[in-house]
């Protein structure tokens, strides 16, 4: 299969929110901990690769960064035998859509 398909925030939301998806977050630690999608699980672009998608079948994976390039970069390292997600404009565009970030 082996395909990478675009998410849009809104889209992204829904599957969150019924636990659909699994978010994997792309940036660097310093902008994760100053603003990030709660729930997702930071994995630097330059760590991705298959072995480290958590292993669950049932669930989307969807990667995102700040704007969406890194974002890209990820799926192309990670490509495993399922459909992936990459969010439409990264955590920019889920700011965007006004839905909630947190930061430590």
């Amino acid at each position: 299969m082996n395909e990478v398909q675009p998410v849009d925030p809104h889209t992204l939301k829904k599957w969150l929110d019924a636990g659909e998806a699994i978010l994997i977050d792309v940036r660097e630690v310093d902008e994760y901990s100053e603003a990030c999608i709660p729930g997702s699980i930071l994995v630097p672009v330059n760590n991705c690769g298959p072995e480290i998608l958590p292993k669950n079948p049932d669930k989307k994976i969807v990667f995102h960064c700040k704007s969406g390039a890194r974002g890209c970069k990820a799926c192309a390292r990670t490509m495993i035998d399922q459909v992936i997600y990459n969010l439409e404009g990264g955590i920019d565009a889920w700011i965007a859509a006004g839905f909630e970030v947190k930061g430590f």
